[in-house]
């Protein structure tokens, strides 16, 4: 992917009323208390494997059943998924005092791949909403990348040279091109 190709991918993001996402990934910061840790973590569970506009109705009646001491069954119908979101939630200071003691991305990384119903791909999700510069290798980013023979770490890395955009912008603008179908 060129520069030029880029900006009119962003340009596209921002018309399309995606300005939000852009701005979220400029100015994404590590998590400062165990809640907010776990809230991410709970968001990158409901997403997995699922449209993102769908998870985030999911993951805001999980949120919502979690304040109100409710079961989590009956915000979101995922046996396998609640069970992982009832784990960290429990876990979340135990957890959050570890992350803290990680200081480079590729140690997060492993931290992540180890939390339940975190994966390969979910990995750099987590660690991208922490504040790492990483590229999510998703269906989307891996196809165009390999499109441009690279990964989807590279070719991000180079847009973000080019451009001045971070790495997690680039990522973000791409990934949300890609889920409108602009590309």
């Amino acid at each position: 992917m060129e520069l030029a190709e880029y900006q009119v991918l962003k340009t596209g993001v921002i018309r399309a009323g995606y300005k939000a996402d852009i701005d979220w990934a400029e100015n994404i910061k590590p998590p400062t208390t165990p809640e907010d840790f776990a809230a991410e973590i709970i968001f990158v569970i409901c997403n997995s494997g699922m449209k993102a506009q769908i998870a985030r109705a999911i993951f805001d009646r999980v949120v919502a059943a979690i304040k109100a001491h409710t079961p989590l069954t009956a915000a979101f119908g995922h046996k396998g998924k609640v069970a992982a979101i009832e784990n960290v939630w429990g876990m979340r200071k135990v957890l959050f005092d570890r992350w803290k003691g990680i200081d480079n991305w590729q140690a997060q990384l492993d931290f992540a791949a180890a939390l339940p119903w975190i994966g390969e791909i979910t990995k750099y999700h987590v660690v991208k909403n922490f504040g790492a510069q990483v590229a999510k290798p998703d269906r989307h980013l891996m196809r165009i990348a390999s499109h441009n023979g690279m990964s989807p770490q590279a070719m991000c890395e180079r847009i973000s040279k080019l451009s001045g955009d971070s790495v997690s912008v680039v990522d973000t603008v791409i990934w949300r091109a890609a889920n409108l179908g602009m590309i």
